[in-house]
């Protein structure tokens, strides 16, 4: 499922229709370049799932748990933008069973953690590059530094994959479809 996203609202928007279908063991992964919405997109799955907040980008710590305020399942928001390896990751002993558990740079490091899974692919255009943030001719490196901290522009779109994999998301609007072999 595709969607196109306007603004920081939209994004929000998004993440709290999103968190209102959510449930305990659910692993949702975010992926897209810096600045793209990721945590603007969690703040907003924060809200559908009713947790205390604030939802802030966890860079530093790595993880943040934050409790149901209204019964349901605790959001664990995780940027895995540092972490090198599935093994950084399984070391944080995250409650992937009784959470649901949002990891912002998170694909290729948890392919062993869940037959099913939300992968949310966010892309975005920032004057001459490319969709998935990177400058025509440079390097991944460049203006790195700088967008890390970008924050959403209100008047710049994004469009939104939304794509479910494993039995958890069959027969759901985000269901990844079965390739057919030509």
């Amino acid at each position: 499922m595709r969607r196109s996203v306007a603004d920081t609202e939209a994004m929000e928007s998004l993440g709290r229709e999103l968190g209102r279908t959510l449930r305990a063991g659910d692993l949702v992964v975010l992926t897209g370049p810096l600045g793209a919405g990721k945590t603007t997109l969690t703040r907003g799955i924060g809200d559908g799932l009713g947790v205390r907040g604030p939802v802030q980008s966890p860079t530093f710590v790595l993880a943040r748990t934050h409790p149901s305020l209204v019964g349901r399942a605790p959001l664990v928001h995780v940027d895995a933008y540092r972490l090198g390896s599935a093994a950084e990751l399984e070391d944080l002993d995250l409650d992937f069973a009784h959470s649901v558990v949002v990891v912002e740079w998170g694909a290729g490091l948890l392919d062993d953690v869940s037959e099913s899974w939300l992968e949310v692919v966010i892309a975005r255009r920032r004057g001459h590059d490319d969709v998935d943030g990177h400058a025509a001719g440079a390097g991944a490196e460049a203006g790195a530094g700088a967008e890390r901290d970008a924050e959403l522009d209100e008047d710049e779109p994004r469009t939104v994959e939304l794509l479910g994999h494993g039995p958890r998301w069959a027969g759901t609007p985000f269901a990844v479809q079965p390739q057919l072999d030509d």
